[in-house]
C-alpha cells in the first residue's frame, strides 16, 4: 500500500478507546502524524493549538457535544482542513447533515481500514492546493500558518487570544459577529469568559493595530463587531 509523507498531520476525534487505539497504531504505522482527541472540546483546542492539521477523522457521537457542532466550528475556524466523518449514523439524512455541517466525506462504521486511508489520501491531495496562508482586510494581514500579523507591512505582536479573535474577524470581512459567536470561535469550549472579555480584547486589538487599522474593527451597537474594508 502506498504510504503518505510523514508531514501529513491527522487529528483523530474518537471516544471509543479500543477503536481509537487501533486507528492511532495503524495510522502511525502508515507514517501519519496523529493527534487523538476523545471529546469535541479537546478536538477544538488541539486544532487551535496545532497550526498544520491536514485532515480530521471525526466521530459524531461524542460525550460532550455533537460531532456536527465540532465540524461546523472546525470549518469556521480552519476552512482549509479536510474533514472525514466516521460514524455509526447511517441514514441518508445523517449523511446530508454531516456534509452540510462541513464534512468533505462521510464513512459509516463498521469500515475497512484500506478504504478509510484511500479516502483520506484523496481528501489530503484535493485539499492541499487550496490551503490558504492568510487573509487581508485593508492594511491588516493575518497569516494563520506562520501565526503572524502585519499592519502596512509592520509586524504586530499579539497574544494567542488576540490573534484568534482578529483571525475570526478578518475571515469574515464586513460581516457582523456577535459576542457569543466570537466567544465560541476564539476561546476554548467551556472557558469562563463573558461578553466583557470580548470587549476588553477588542480594545487591546485596536490599540495594538494602531489608529488607522484599529478603526477597521467597527462596533455594531447591541450586536457585536465587524472588520470593515476601508
Amino acid at each position: 500500500m502506498a504510504r503518505e509523507s510523514p508531514s501529513v498531520h491527522v487529528l483523530l476525534v474518537e471516544d471509543d478507546l479500543r477503536l481509537g487505539r487501533i486507528l492511532v497504531r495503524l495510522l502511525s504505522q502508515d507514517r501519519y502524524v496523529v493527534d487523538w482527541a476523545q471529546t469535541g472540546s479537546e478536538a477544538l483546542e488541539l486544532a487551535r493549538r496545532t497550526d498544520k492539521v491536514d485532515a480530521v477523522i471525526l466521530d459524531l457521537g461524542l460525550p460532550d457535544m455533537d460531532g456536527l457542532d465540532v465540524a461546523r466550528r472546525l470549518r469556521a475556524e480552519t476552512n482549509h482542513v479536510a474533514v472525514l466523518i466516521l460514524t455509526a449514523r447511517d441514514a441518508v439524512l445523517d449523511r446530508v447533515a454531516g456534509l452540510d455541517a462541513g464534512g468533505d466525506d462521510y464513512m459509516v462504521k463498521p469500515f475497512d481500514y484500506s478504504e478509510l486511508t484511500a479516502r483520506l489520501r484523496a481528501l489530503v491531495r484535493r485539499g492541499a492546493p487550496g490551503r490558504p496562508t492568510g487573509s487581508t482586510v485593508g492594511s491588516v494581514e493575518v497569516d494563520e500558518i506562520s501565526h503572524t500579523v502585519r499592519v502596512e507591512g509592520r509586524l504586530v505582536d499579539l497574544s494567542r487570544r488576540e490573534f484568534a479573535l482578529l483571525a475570526c474577524l478578518v475571515r469574515h470581512p464586513d460581516q457582523v459577529l456577535s459576542r457569543d459567536q466570537l466567544l465560541e470561535l476564539a476561546w476554548p469550549v467551556g472557558a469562563a469568559v463573558t461578553h466583557a472579555s470580548v470587549d476588553a480584547y477588542i480594545s487591546f486589538l485596536r490599540r495594538k493595530l494602531g489608529q488607522r487599522a484599529g478603526a477597521q474593527i467597527e462596533t455594531v451597537r447591541g450586536i457585536g463587531f465587524r472588520m470593515v474594508r476601508p
